[in-house]
Parts: C-alpha cells; sequence; structure tokens
C-alpha cells in the first residue's frame, strides 16, 4: 500500500488529472443516498494541488451533506490532502439536509447543499456562527441528463412539454406523435415507455421539477419538491439506480448526473428550448446555463436563481448547482484557516478544472470571481 501511494503521489499532472476522473465515473457517485466518507492523509503536491496555499491549515475538517458532489469533493479532498500535510479533510457524502443538521447543529465545518438555505435555516444557524449568519457558496454546476434506452434509436429530441407528460404518464409510447414531430425521420418503434424516477428525497428530483414547473406548466401540475409527486412510473433507488434500469431496460428513460451517463454510455436526450438547435447535455452547456443565474442573496450570501426557462443557444436547462454553506463571520478558530483554505483550492482554477474532467460544470468565472472574494473574507 505505501509503495501505492509512493507511486500516486509521483504521477504526473495529466496523470492525476486521468485517474481522479476515473474514480469519480465510477464511484457510486453524485446524489447516490448511500453515503460516504472522504478523508485521509497528506502527501506532496502534484498535479491540480500545485497551486494549494496551506495557509496554516491543520488538524480534522469535518463536512457533510449533498451527495451529488460527492465525486468532486473525492477530486477535490484527494490533491488538498496531498499538498497540506498537516490537514485532514473528512466529506461525508449523505444528503443536503443532513448536511444542513448538522451545520446549523455546530458538528461540521460546512455543508453541501443542492438548494440554497430556507429562512429558517438561516435562523437556525446563527446560534453556531457568532456574530453571524450561514452563506450559500456555489462551488458545483452540473447537468441532469435525461438518459434513454431505446434499440434502434441513436439520438433523440424532446421538449419540456414532452418530457412532462413522458414523466406524468400522458405518453406511453415512444411512437407518440408528439416524439415523432420533435425526431422527423426517426425509426420510433411502438414500443412502451419505461419512465424511472428516484425512489427517495433527492436534489435531483428537486431540479427537474424545479424545470418542468417553469416551462411546462399546462402538462406538469406538481410542485418543485425533492419526493416525486407524479403518478405511475417506476421508482429506483438513487441515480446509480435509475441509470442501471435505464442501461437494462429497452424503451426506458430516466434523469441522472451526465457523469452516470458518460460511465456507462448510456445515450441523452437533446433538449428542444427554442434555440437555434436542440441543446445537448455537456458540461460546457451547463455552464452556459448557469452563467445566466442571477445572484437572489443578499450581502455575502451568493444563493443563484437560476433561469430554466433560457432559450439561448448552448445553454442546457436542466441543471443543479451544490453550495458550500459556511458561517460568514464566528468560525471556529481551529478550523477557520483549513476552511479557507480548502474551500479556496475548490473555487481555484484547478479546482474547477477538475469539474469538467468529472462531468460536472464549472461555476462561471464571474459568479466564481464572487465566491473567491467572499470565501476570502471569512471570519
Amino acid at each position: 500500500m505505501k509503495l501505492q501511494r509512493k507511486n500516486r503521489l509521483r504521477a504526473t499532472a495529466l496523470g492525476v488529472i486521468a485517474v481522479s476522473s476515473a474514480l469519480a465515473l465510477t464511484a457510486c457517485g453524485s446524489d447516490n443516498n448511500g453515503g460516504g466518507t472522504t478523508g485521509g492523509t497528506g502527501g506532496t503536491a502534484s498535479g491540480s494541488a500545485s497551486n494549494v496555499k496551506c495557509d496554516g491549515a491543520k488538524g480534522q475538517l469535518l463536512a457533510s451533506g449533498s451527495s451529488a458532489q460527492k465525486n468532486a469533493m473525492d477530486l477535490w479532498v484527494k490533491n488538498y490532502m496531498a499538498a497540506c500535510k498537516d490537514a485532514q479533510i473528512n466529506y461525508k457524502s449523505s444528503s443536503s439536509g443532513e448536511g444542513i443538521v448538522a451545520f446549523t447543529q455546530g458538528t461540521v465545518a460546512f455543508a453541501g447543499s443542492d438548494s440554497p438555505l430556507k429562512p429558517e435555516q438561516v435562523a437556525d444557524s446563527k446560534k453556531v456562527c457568532t456574530g453571524g449568519q450561514g452563506i450559500n457558496l456555489p462551488m458545483v454546476g452540473g447537468p441532469i441528463a435525461i438518459g434513454f434506452h431505446v434499440e434502434g434509436v441513436d439520438s433523440l429530441v424532446l421538449d419540456a412539454s414532452s418530457l412532462a407528460k413522458i414523466f406524468s404518464g400522458k405518453i406511453t409510447k415512444w411512437n407518440d406523435e408528439a416524439i415523432a414531430k420533435l425526431n422527423p425521420g426517426a425509426k420510433l418503434p411502438d414500443l412502451a415507455i419505461q419512465a424511472f424516477h428516484r425512489s427517495e428525497d433527492s436534489g435531483t428530483t428537486e431540479n427537474l421539477t424545479k424545470y418542468l414547473s417553469a416551462t411546462a406548466k399546462a402538462d406538469w401540475t406538481y410542485a418543485p419538491a425533492k419526493k416525486w409527486a407524479a403518478p405511475g412510473g417506476q421508482a429506483a433507488s438513487g441515480s446509480a439506480g435509475v441509470a442501471a434500469q435505464v442501461k437494462q431496460t429497452n424503451g426506458a428513460i430516466g434523469y441522472f448526473e451526465l457523469s452516470y451517463a458518460s460511465s456507462q454510455s448510456i445515450k441523452t436526450v437533446d433538449i428542444n428550448t427554442g434555440a437555434s438547435a436542440p441543446v445537448k447535455a455537456s458540461s460546457a452547456n451547463a455552464s452556459t446555463a448557469i452563467a445566466a443565474a442571477k445572484i437572489a442573496g443578499t450581502g455575502k450570501d451568493l444563493a443563484l436563481k437560476l433561469d430554466y426557462a433560457t432559450k439561448a443557444d448552448n445553454a442546457y436547462p436542466i441543471v443543479l448547482v451544490t453550495y458550500e454553506v459556511a458561517c460568514d463571520k464566528g468560525n471556529k478558530a481551529a478550523t477557520l484557516p483549513a476552511v479557507k483554505s480548502f474551500l479556496s483550492y475548490a473555487a481555484s482554477a484547478d479546482g474547477q478544472k477538475l469539474l469538467t474532467d468529472a462531468s460536472y460544470a464549472p461555476i462561471p468565472s464571474e459568479i466564481n470571481a464572487k465566491v473567491v472574494e467572499t470565501i476570502n473574507s471569512l471570519q
């Protein structure tokens, strides 16, 4: 084990990124409630960690929350601890809700959440952020891919209305007229659609339903929520479970983070948004959509309001943004150096580059510049 670790730490920058990407694409991964903790001991700086500034960080830093960012956290923690020998980062991949509870109870230094803090959660955070409060720092973006498996069909275009009807059971056959109009020339089979959704509360579900609510109100009559509300369909556990069902079932369609489609060679739907051409699910196209987001938070809070109804060219509209939630003031003196140092690395050019390699989307530069500035100001 020591020899293997020594060899890994001597990897070149390209090798580190390639290995990290492979790990990300094969791990249990994003938005999977299976959980897990990321941590370990440090080594020497290598690859994307070469510009890490440890700034006196030492000891153990506990964090938890969103599993949607697990693959990104795995990469960041690995590289950070290779550079900062005296610091140990332990991120428990659980859920956004569990992470926020842990943060407001003061048991973790920061939390990951797929949704901004609610007003009552901000109020709770003031009990542990002495003289301050919890703020939202957008750190990870990503496309929610619509994966499909229809034998003989290699590409597929859908719009918000057809997606809403498919996932609510109103369209039941792949050769339905609404799908055929969006795919002229395609040989769509007379095959039953098998739609898969998440069985447990999920930030991925919430963001998909926000998109459907914003763009297909007449066809999607359910409020955005982490719990699946529409009738019909089949449930599977975690993004990994949904992806597995789509992979093995002819006639299937489901939703999950792009990394699952990439790693398992699952075909993904192009979305007709009204732009000049249907938009593919990709890291770059998700970043384009996120770039149009407006900062809805006040002061140092950088919560974003996404435009799910965008018609901009190359803007993929079904996206998820994960926030790191930290105290703007009142951080514990023992962990503040590590919080600032680690989050600064995650928000750095090196840290954000790893997101693309792992099929996530970097936070657009204009927003990210404010994230970096805010991290530097944490007290």
